[in-house]
């Protein structure tokens, strides 16, 4: 019998015994740890959400874990966050070349397959590390919302809402029991709000939840103001007394 781990958590290019490699599960656990973020898909458009901690003299008014992409493409993070700016960058890069060669914005999922194989080839090759950091990419393909989630496995997957980081269980949760195809973004942002206050540790306030919306209407993405949150946060701490 092997030990289960006797040395091979230390290189990421070889498998174990038992058919793992440790370094991206590693990777995986970095993500539990980080702060949460929330994705839903309705019938108009997508929400981001993703819940921020500042540090007391921290600047408070920019986001570290929403990213846009292109007009109608938003990533929010979750996890060693240095890690997702490069891969946003990425993607960027990505949305304007499919711009300029096809005249055309690129499709969400697009997007996700190339993060996806970008973050695979972070997992077999030596002297690299996986990138520590899950992606809920989202966006308006056309009139059709779209979410994808990417995570350091390289795997990327679809759904209609999904939550990672810290306390996605609870959340996830949450959107399992209350989650409906054909509800409007005003409910798919109560919802996002619902979800991150019920995982929270602590009290959740205001400050520390940010959002982002692509409507398929005018497929541009849009955060919310700290006033349309605070309003939000109100209304679903009304709601649960």
């Amino acid at each position: 019998m092997f030990a289960p781990q006797a040395g091979y958590d230390r290189a990421l290019t070889i498998f174990s015994p038992d058919g793992r490699l440790y370094q991206v599960e590693y990777a995986i656990e970095t993500v539990r740890h980080g702060t949460l973020a929330i994705g839903i898909k309705c019938k108009d458009g997508v929400v981001l959400c993703a819940e921020e901690r500042f540090r007391k003299l921290q600047t408070e008014g920019q986001s570290q874990k929403l990213f846009q992409v292109d007009d109608h493409i938003g990533i929010a993070a979750a996890g060693y966050v240095p890690d997702a700016r490069v891969l946003v960058d990425n993607a960027r890069v990505a949305a304007q070349n499919n711009r300029l060669i096809y005249d055309e914005p690129i499709e969400v999922e697009g997007i996700a397959r190339r993060l996806g194989d970008m973050a695979q080839q972070y997992t077999q090759y030596a002297g690299v590390r996986p990138f520590g950091v899950s992606l809920i990419i989202a966006g308006v393909d056309g009139s059709t919302p779209a979410i994808y989630v990417t995570d350091p496995s390289g795997t990327y997957l679809g759904y209609n809402a999904v939550a990672i980081g810290g306390g996605s269980e609870q959340a996830t949760e949450l959107l399992e029991q209350k989650y409906k195809e054909d509800m409007s973004l005003e409910e798919a942002i109560s919802l996002a709000v619902e979800s991150v206050k019920k995982a929270g540790e602590e009290k959740t306030e205001p400050k520390h939840v940010k959002i982002a919306v692509i409507d398929v209407k005018t497929r541009k993405m849009r955060r919310l103001t700290d006033e349309e949150v605070n309003e939000y946060v109100k209304n679903t701490s009304d709601k649960q007394q």
